[in-house]
This record gives structure tokens, C-alpha cells and sequence, in this order.
């Protein structure tokens, strides 16, 4: 079945705008997609918008008007309304993500969470904390009931606190974790962002990483690669996650049965932000200033 003359698959993201200028993943991914789009001509129709009513606003006007081959439905949140609202509007669609009706591109989140754990717990750490991205998307809950099981496992009760993805969170929730009476001696950002900006904010408070402090970024990026030390991170192939899923979009297009695929899976890539977890007779000496 030959591809629709409109000749683009839509992607809209539903997040602050800010935000996409700052957060490489999303780059990284569009440009994947595109390179497995471009062999049939077919492009990227981009739309940012704030909410998932102004997404699903954006696909009644892409099917009205027959301009989409195609979309791609990312960050699927407790009791989507998207799938339900394509489907309905008869446009092919992949989710990226976990869903029961529509062809996925699937993420193990499971298995990356036990993995980074591991080494930390290797390294001595039991006050580990997280700072994660919004609540409702399922990755960021698959990721904590992953971090709750594992360190359950090892007699260690995590911290768990939700930010935004945005470098203003990353530097907030860090300093208010590094106030607390029993500082985290390792924390895990669920992106590379809010590691940045944490990590600043632990040198601020003159906190020495990673002496006494250790962190960890989700998804890798130049952004990790230029901090000083360097940041550790859960790195990803983001720019073949674009790719896969331009295969099952391909396959969505052709009329065809989509072949189930697996984004690539993170995994720990040591740099300079971990190490041994500090002595308890450094831990005593390592509170830093209360915030005013």
C-alpha cells in the first residue's frame, strides 16, 4: 500500500517549550526518526503544545486535513486519552511506550533501574535518592516501583523526589535533599538537565562530588561529557531509538503488521561523579549550610 500523498509523520510534544531548547533527548530522537523517514521522503511534522488537550486538538486538524501519514504518540500517562482519540480518528499511529491496542516501541526500565542500583550499592551507598521526571508518565513510575523493589531487596529505603526535567528542579530538589539532616550520598536524575544543574548546585553548597557525593544522569549527552568531573550516566542510543521507531512507523504506513521492537536498553557508563560511598567519620562533617 503506498504511502498518503501528505508525505509527513506528526509528533506533538506536549511540554514547556523552554524546555525542549535545553533537553538534547528530543533532538536526538527527532533526528533518528527523520533518517528512517527520509529513505521513503517522508519528514517530521513537529508541533509543541502545552497540554494533552492541545495534542489531541492538533490531531483532529491533522486528520481533518489529511496532512499526517502517520503519528507518533510519546510519554503515555496513567489512563491516556491519546491512543483511544487516534484510533478513533482512523490515524496510523505507534506509541512509544507501553499500550495494549496500538503497535509500541517498548523501553525495559526494569532492568537499567537494577543495574545502576547495583553498582551504587557496590560502591557502598544506603542513602540513595532520586530525582525523577512528572509522576504520571508511565516510565517515571516504572522506573520508581523498579528503584523501590530493587532497594527493598538490599535492605535500603530510597528517597523519591518529582521534578520536571528542568534544570530549575534539578537544582532545587538537589539542594533540598543535600539540606536534609541525613543527606543522600548518591543521586540518580532521570535526565541529563537536572543532573547538570544538581551538580552545580552540590559544588554551591560545597559539597565535593564525588567524594561525598555521588550522581548519576539518565540518558547521556555533550551536556554530561563537559561538567566538571564529567557526569556517570545510564547512557541510551537515542539516535537508534528514532530509528526504530521509524521502522514501525514505515510499517504502519505500508498497511503491514508491525514488527514488536525494543528501544536500545540503557546502560551504566562510569565517569567522574561516582564513588565509594564517604566513611561515616566524612558523612559526620559533610552537612552543608541550611538553606535561608
Amino acid at each position: 500500500m503506498p504511502a498518503d500523498p501528505a508525505g509527513a509523520v506528526g509528533l506533538v510534544l506536549a511540554r514547556p517549550a523552554r524546555l525542549l531548547g535545553v533537553e538534547p533527548f528530543f533532538m536526538e530522537f527527532i533526528a533518528g526518526i527523520e533518517e528512517g523517514l527520509a529513505e521513503r521522503d517522508l519528514s517530521v511534522l513537529l508541533h509543541v503544545v502545552a497540554d494533552h488537550e492541545a495534542e489531541i486538538a492538533a490531531y483532529h486538524r491533522w486528520a481533518g486535513r489529511g496532512l499526517v501519514d502517520a503519528v507518533v504518540v510519546v510519554n503515555p500517562v496513567a489512563d491516556d486519552p491519546r491512543p483511544a482519540v487516534v484510533r478513533d480518528l482512523g490515524l496510523p499511529a505507534v506509541v512509544v511506550g507501553d499500550d495494549p491496542h496500538l503497535p509500541c516501541v517498548r523501553t525495559d526500565h526494569a532492568g537499567p533501574v537494577a543495574e545502576v542500583l547495583g553498582h551504587l550499592l557496590d560502591l557502598g551507598h544506603r542513602r540513595i535518592a532520586r530525582v525523577t521526571g512528572p509522576g504520571a508518565l508511565l516510565h517515571t513510575r516504572a522506573r520508581t516501583d523498579a528503584m523501590v523493589a530493587r532497594c527493598a531487596a538490599a535492605g535500603v529505603e530510597p528517597v523519591v523526589v518529582e521534578g520536571d526535567y528542568s534544570e530549575e528542579a534539578g537544582a532545587k530538589l538537589t539542594a533540598a535533599l543535600l539540606s536534609r539532616p541525613a543527606p543522600p550520598t548518591a543521586i540518580l536524575y532521570d535526565n541529563d538537565v537536572m543532573a547538570v544543574a544538581g551538580l552545580a548546585a552540590a559544588v554551591e553548597l560545597g559539597v565535593e562530588v564525588p567524594a561525598r557525593l555521588s550522581l548519576v544522569a539518565w540518558d547521556d549527552s555533550t551536556l554530561c561529557r563537559l561538567t566538571s568531573p564529567a557526569l556517570t550516566t545510564m547512557s541510551v542510543d537515542v539516535h537508534r531509538f528514532g530509528v526504530s521507531v521509524a521502522e514501525s512507523v514505515l510499517e504502519r504506513v505500508d498497511g503491514v503488521a508491525v514488527t514488536p521492537r525494543w528501544s536500545p536498553t540503557a546502560h551504566y557508563l562510569q565517569r567522574g561523579t561516582t564513588a565509594p560511598a564517604p566513611s561515616d567519620e566524612d558523612r559526620a562533617g559533610s552537612s552543608p549550610p541550611p538553606l535561608l
